[in-house]
């Protein structure tokens, strides 16, 4: 089978043909139809990341297709996949069969396109538990959203909207909203952006943080966050796994019926270091997602 192959760390991804994986016992095989390029692959590549699969090894943390053989699962089930080592620990989704814990699989509806169910899981569940696990939205908050033109962002605002809240994506390049303005930040961009927008949320608002594309350091005036008296949240999608399961059938259900939408770009799986420059311009919009018949 095809698979794109990291030789080295932050060395050019190479597709090549490799022996294809045989079925054991608590594993599926899946016959890939898309698979996502997302930032946690790059911090992968680039050696950066807390564990890695021993060189060399195929990326991808999530993916989509049809089981092709299982104990768990029938054969032809449309399923989802996510973690559990994939990419991070042992060869991951960037291939045209992949070998997966059968934990990894969730079911994808008929309704929704493979694009979209290898891209979903991150994006979806991050700004789902983000909002109603960390931060504890109630309706009718005033909500700050940073970044809302990427996919997490964008899906912070469409849920926030339907949780009966008031919401504002922030420019970075204008002027922060009015100082103790909002009951909630959203922060997906982190770095000078954080510190420029926190003084709009009210004291005893909370601000959740979820990314650092702008940069991973925050400079704060001490005494000036103490007056202000701003919790900030961290959202750990690893330590909160369970919750972004539980809630993925919903999300993959308001998808699948529109009430959520989001942007998916699609690159030919020969194209994975494009997929992987792309995903780090600024103001990209969507997810890259690798697709093997494209």
């Amino acid at each position: 089978m095809k698979a794109v192959r990291i030789h080295g760390f932050d060395a050019v991804p190479v597709l090549e043909e490799i022996v294809d994986p045989v079925a054991r016992p608590g594993r599926t095989l899946v016959r890939m139809e898309a698979a996502t390029v997302g930032h946690i692959d790059r911090t992968v590549w680039r050696g950066s990341f807390l564990r890695h699969p021993p060189l060399p090894y195929t990326p991808g943390v999530e993916a989509a297709g049809v089981v092709m053989a299982s104990e768990r699962y029938a054969i032809g089930q449309r399923v989802w996949l996510r973690g559990s080592g994939l990419g991070t620990l042992f060869d991951g989704t960037w291939c045209e069969q992949i070998d997966a814990p059968d934990e990894a699989l969730g079911l994808l509806p008929d309704a929704v396109p493979m694009a979209l169910g290898a891209a979903f899981f991150s994006p979806t569940t991050s700004a789902w538990v983000a909002l109603h696990e960390v931060a504890k939205l109630q309706a009718g908050e005033q909500v700050l959203v940073t970044g809302a033109s990427g996919a997490v962002g964008s899906l912070v605002m469409q849920l926030a909207r339907d949780a009966g809240c008031t919401v504002t994506a922030v420019d970075p390049n204008t002027a922060p909203p009015s100082a103790a303005s909002a009951d909630l930040l959203i922060d997906t961009v982190g770095g000078d952006v954080l510190a420029k927008v926190l003084p709009s949320v009210r004291p005893g608002g909370r601000a959740v943080l979820i990314g650092y594309t702008a940069g991973p350091t925050l400079q704060l005036d001490i005494a000036h966050f103490l007056q202000r008296d701003v919790a900030l949240l961290p959202l750990n999608m690893f330590r909160r796994e369970a919750a972004g399961r539980a809630a993925a059938p919903e999300l993959l259900a308001r998808l699948a019926d529109g009430r959520l939408h989001l942007d998916v770009q699609p690159f030919a799986l020969a194209d994975a270091a494009r997929a992987l420059e792309w995903i780090a311009q600024r103001g990209h919009r969507g997810r890259a997602v690798l697709v093997p018949r494209l």
